[in-house]
Formats: C-alpha cells, structure tokens, sequence
C-alpha cells in the first residue's frame, strides 16, 4: 500500500534508538525526509544512516528534550534543511521506575519538563503551519500505563495520561483543518526500555533474566513480546494519506496485553 507521503517532512524525537528509531525508519520506508532527535550523537548519525538507505534525506539534531525552550529552534532548523514539518511525532524516554507516592517535587517537575513540555511545545512550534496548508499529523508515542498503571512506574503513568487528555482535547481544535492527532501505545515491544525494566524486575526479585522474560510473555494474548518495526509501520499508516478520519484516538499496538475494552 502507498502510503501517500512520499516527500512529506517527518520529525520524530528521541529517535536514536528502540521506538523512536523505528518510526523514523518506518516512514523514510514511505519516502518521507525525516529529521530525528537525541542525545548521542553516533547513535543519531546511524538512525539517520537507515533512514537514508531509502533514498531520502534525513538530518540528526542532538537536543535533550529536557531543554524544552530549544523545541522552536529545532523545528526551524527542520524547516530550514528539508522543509516545514508535516508529521511530528512526539517520542520521550521514561523514567526510573518508582511509586507514585513519596517523591520530592523536584523529581516531578523535572520529570513533567522532559516528558510533558518538550510534547506540547514542539507541536505548538509545527502546527500553525499545517492548518495553514491544510495537512498535518501529530503522534504521541506513551505508555500502556495511562489506560491500565503498570505497577512501578507511578511517574510515567501519572505524566503519560496528561499527554493523552492533552492529545484529545488538540485533536478537536484542529481536525476541521486537516490536522490528526493520535497517540499510539506500546505494549510490551523488545526495546533497550524494556530490557532494563525486566532487568531491574529480576534483580528486585532474584531471579533469572530470562524467567522474568518468559513469565512477561505468557501473559500477552499473542504469547511474545513485539518489534520495533511492528510498531513503527501502526505510526507510519497513522501518518498516512488512508488515516485522515482517524483523530482523537489512542491505538493499542499490544498483542492483546492491555486487559481493558
């Protein structure tokens, strides 16, 4: 299937690797330019090396998303090497495992200015432009945790379900001008995240990585866990001319993990 955008501009963060990687390289496979974020900068310059090997261009921009004032330069800097943003996608790393009780604010607002900001500004720096020309696509990549909280991880739940409420809510403020917005949830995909939490699961508890693994598998549906490339192409058909109807939604790409309608 084509997809429908060949020579769109995509901007994707936190790209360098797991999930972030694989949405870029996804929709490079679809003849979009794509301009990926991150911090390490050898990890960047391989991302954009695969994203090349599709015959488009594709730029590496080193930015923490921490630095949430910078989202305006970085989108100008898109704009100036390949083009105005026509797809965003909004990918942040998580945070170390914790309750949800018990942390010092700091944390919080340090935690909110990595996760949540960097989210909202970087849209607000892309979307004028795409109602001006009547196309765009917003994807925020989160968590399972908003709509069931995984245990352990009462920050990222917490974070992560104002980004759905927040995605919602600007969907219905732009859909009459061509503008979707999304988010797209993750089960459980074999990623660098998901290694460390069941890394830090089997140590907690003493026991075998691969027991940790296989115990987590068993209790997905599909019986394994997914692949970045699975992921990516539920973004990349998201970003498509076809999903120009699909608005407001939050799409499971889970295995049938997530226990809820």
């Amino acid at each position: 299937m084509d997809l429908g955008i060949a020579g769109k501009v995509a901007l994707v963060t936190a790209a360098s690797s797991g999930l972030g990687r694989a949405i870029a390289v996804a929709l490079a496979a679809e003849g979009a330019h794509v301009a990926v974020t991150g911090r390490d900068k050898e990890r960047l310059d391989a991302t954009v090396a695969a994203c090349a090997e599709h015959g488009v261009s594709a730029l590496a921009v080193e930015w923490d998303l921490a630095d949430h004032a910078g989202a305006a330069g970085v989108v100008a800097r898109v704009a100036s090497e390949l083009g105005p943003v026509d797809i965003l996608v909004n990918n942040t790393g998580g945070p170390p495992p914790t309750s949800a009780l018990g942390q010092d604010a700091e944390v919080w607002e340090g935690m909110y200015g990595s996760m949540v900001l960097p989210v909202i500004r970087l849209t607000d720096a892309v979307i004028g432009g795409m109602r001006e020309r009547g196309w765009g696509r917003i994807i925020t990549s989160t968590s399972s945790g908003p709509i069931t909280p995984i245990p352990n991880l009462g920050i990222s739940n917490t974070l992560r379900a104002s980004l759905h409420a927040w995605s919602k809510t600007v969907s219905n403020e732009v859909a009459s001008d061509g503008v979707t917005v999304n988010v797209i949830v993750p089960g459980r995909i074999t990623t660098p995240r998901t290694d460390s939490l069941d890394s830090g699961r089997a140590e907690r508890e003493g026991r075998p990585f691969e027991e940790v693994r296989r115990e987590s598998s068993a209790q997905i549906p599909a019986g394994r866990y997914g692949t970045p490339e699975e992921y990516g192409a539920v973004a990349a058909f998201l970003a498509s001319r076809q999903a120009a109807y699909v608005t407001g939604s939050t799409v499971r790409v889970d295995g049938g993990q997530i226990p809820s309608v």
